[in-house]
Order: structure tokens, then sequence, then C-alpha cells
């Protein structure tokens, strides 16, 4: 008779792996560089007799991976955390039963407070990040950054949409435009310099800032169109922009004028606008 049940699946890791790393220059003399970085490891493969008999014998302890991003670490310079998250699911997916290895990369920016060479500041929440993929198909690399707040209080319009007997949304020709992006790209396989995080950032803002937008989705696809062409290697990039409103409050109650200059911030509920958008093939 058949077993009434099956593992359909599973996966496991660590999480939360909390790494930081102060980079120092070989002399008495240059700067210190700072890497705060938060790390996830999740294997896949040949790890049902763990679950279903007990067998521990496949199974790498999650507190052995925990220990393993530590020794690279030291081993590694992390210049670029795409390529140390490939060093270590390289390290991972050699191991037998697995077949595939999943690590999750998020970077903490610090600013270094000038003219010191060893205090930092953290701007804010924004954090870049990475997910590489190993499986028996290849590597694959995404890399991208979140929480990345901007508002523009100018260029940004949203008028000609559709209206119906529920539409109260008054079309607007001048508004506050704020967002706070979350962008994901994909790096061609085989892909080894991930030196353009900067350049795609700055082009991402500069476009923003820039922009003449008719509505959030407008900008978004100029954003993208940007940040392919300032890296080659990237294949395609999808941006998360959630609108974060801010209403033009009515003042006539009062007996005052308000000639878009006040406003109340709300944050729910708000459109949440994303897309990819992806290199054509030549």
């Amino acid at each position: 008779m058949a077993a009434p049940h099956r593992l359909s699946w599973n996966r496991y890791g660590k999480s939360r792996i909390r790494l930081v790393k102060v980079r120092r220059p070989s002399g008495a003399s240059g700067n210190h560089n700072l890497i705060d970085l938060t790390i996830d490891v999740q294997l896949e493969g040949a790890f049902d007799p763990v679950y279903v008999d007990g067998d521990n014998g496949p199974c790498i302890a999650t507190d052995t991976m925990k220990n393993t991003v530590y020794a690279l670490a030291r081993q590694d310079p992390i210049d670029h955390i795409e390529l140390f998250a490939m060093r270590l699911v390289n390290h991972f997916a050699a191991k037998p039963a697995v077949a595939q290895a999943r690590v999750s990369v998020t970077e903490d920016r610090w600013d270094r407070v000038v003219p010191s060479r060893h205090t930092f500041v953290q701007p804010g929440g924004e954090q870049w990040t990475t997910l590489v993929t190993r499986n028996a198909e290849g590597t694959s690399v995404v890399a991208g950054l979140t929480n990345l707040v901007i508002l523009k209080t100018a260029d940004s319009a949203f008028s000609g949409f559709p209206r119906d007997q529920y539409t109260t949304l008054a079309e607007t020709e001048d508004r506050i435009m704020a967002t706070s992006v979350t962008a994901a790209w994909t790096y061609r396989a085989g892909s080894a310099n991930f030196s353009a995080r900067e350049s795609i950032r700055r082009a991402l803002l500069d476009t923003f800032a820039s922009h003449e937008s008719r509505s959030v989705q407008h900008t978004l696809y100029a954003m993208a169109e940007a940040a392919l062409t300032a890296c080659g290697d990237m294949t395609a990039i999808t941006l998360t922009m959630p609108n974060r409103h801010h209403l033009l409050v009515d003042l006539k109650p009062f007996g005052l004028d308000n000639p878009n200059e006040i406003f109340v911030a709300t944050d729910q509920p708000f459109g949440l606008i994303e897309a990819t958008v992806s290199r054509t093939k030549d």
C-alpha cells in the first residue's frame, strides 16, 4: 500500500545573519570602509530523510551556515555584495545533498563623516539588496535597492484619466510626487562586474528629478530606461513605486487660500505601481 503522505517540498536555512566588516588601510593613514550586511542562506535538495525519518546525515546545520558566512567574510574583501553572495552560493551548492542554494544579502548604507577617517553616519532606511540562486541550470544574480525615499514638488501631473460615477479625484497639472523606490535588476549570465550600482542609483535619481511626469507609471518607465542605459550588463529591471500621497488641504473654511502650498501626507491607502522593463534583443 502506498504511503498516505509524502513530503512535496522543503527548504531550510539560516536567516538574518548579521555581519559587519571594517576594511582598514594597511598604513596608519587612509580611510576605513564599513560593510554592514544581513544575510539569508536557504537550501533545497535531497533532505527528505531529515524530515521523514529523522536522519540528519544530509543536514547541514544552520549554525554551520552562519559560521561559514563569517569565515568567508574574513577571506573576502566584499567589494561587491553580488560577488560575496556568489562565493557563498557556490560553497553551499557544492555540498552533496544540495540541489539549489539561495543567498540573499541586504546592505545597510553608511556614509563617512568628513573629515574623519573612521566615523560614519547612516543616511536613512535605504538598503542595497542582492539574491543569487544556483541550480542545475546555472547561476542567476538579481541586485537592487529598497526604501529609496524621494519626493519632488514640481513637474508632476495626473490628468486625462477615465471618469465614472465613482470618480472623485480631481485632475491636476501640478502636484507633489513622492515614493519609496524598490528596484531589482537582473544581470546577464556570466556577469562578474557589479560596480555599476552607484551609477544605476544615480540614473534613477536624476531621471526622477528631471522627468516631466504625467503619472507615476510614466516616470517609472523613464527611470527604468535610464537604469538599463547606465548598466550594459543589466537585462531587466523591476521597479516598485508606491504613491506616497500628499493631498492639498482645503483651507477655505478658515478663510484662507491654498496656492499648492499646504498638504497632508497620507500613507494608507496608497497606489502601488510596479513594472518590469526589459532590454530588447538585438
